[in-house]
C-alpha cells in the first residue's frame, strides 16, 4: 500500500506543508539615522477618541523603545509601538512634530 495515496508529483518530504498558518515572517528592516527619515504624521479615530500616528521608522526595537519613552514623557500621554509606526493617544501633532523636529528627524512636505 502506498504511504500517499493522493500524490500529485511532490515529495512531502521537501519542507512543504499544506498548512497555510505557517508562514515564516522575513523580518528584514533596515536602520536609517533620523536625518534620513521622511516620516509623515496621520490623525485616526478608534472608538471616539483620536490617535496621532507616526510612520514609518527605520531604527531598531531597543531605540524605537527608548524614543517612545522620551516621547511619552515630554507629551504626558500614552502611546505604542506598532509594527514601524508610532502611535499616540490625543491629538498631538504639533507637539509631536516640534519634539521629532529637535532630535533631527525629517518630514514629508
Amino acid at each position: 500500500m502506498k504511504k500517499n495515496l493522493f500524490e500529485m508529483g511532490n515529495s512531502w518530504d521537501d519542507g512543504w506543508s499544506s498548512d497555510n498558518k505557517q508562514k515564516q515572517k522575513i523580518e528584514k528592516q533596515t536602520t536609517k539615522e533620523p536625518s534620513k527619515h521622511s516620516l509623515y504624521i496621520s490623525k485616526e479615530r478608534r472608538r471616539g477618541k483620536i490617535v496621532t500616528i507616526v510612520q514609518p521608522f527605520y531604527l531598531p526595537k531597543n531605540e524605537l523603545k527608548t524614543l517612545l519613552k522620551n516621547i511619552k514623557s515630554s507629551l504626558g500621554c500614552g502611546g505604542t509601538i506598532k509594527d514601524n509606526s508610532l502611535e499616540f493617544q490625543g491629538e498631538v501633532s504639533q507637539k509631536l512634530r516640534d519634539i521629532l523636529d529637535s532630535k533631527g528627524f525629517k518630514f514629508k512636505k
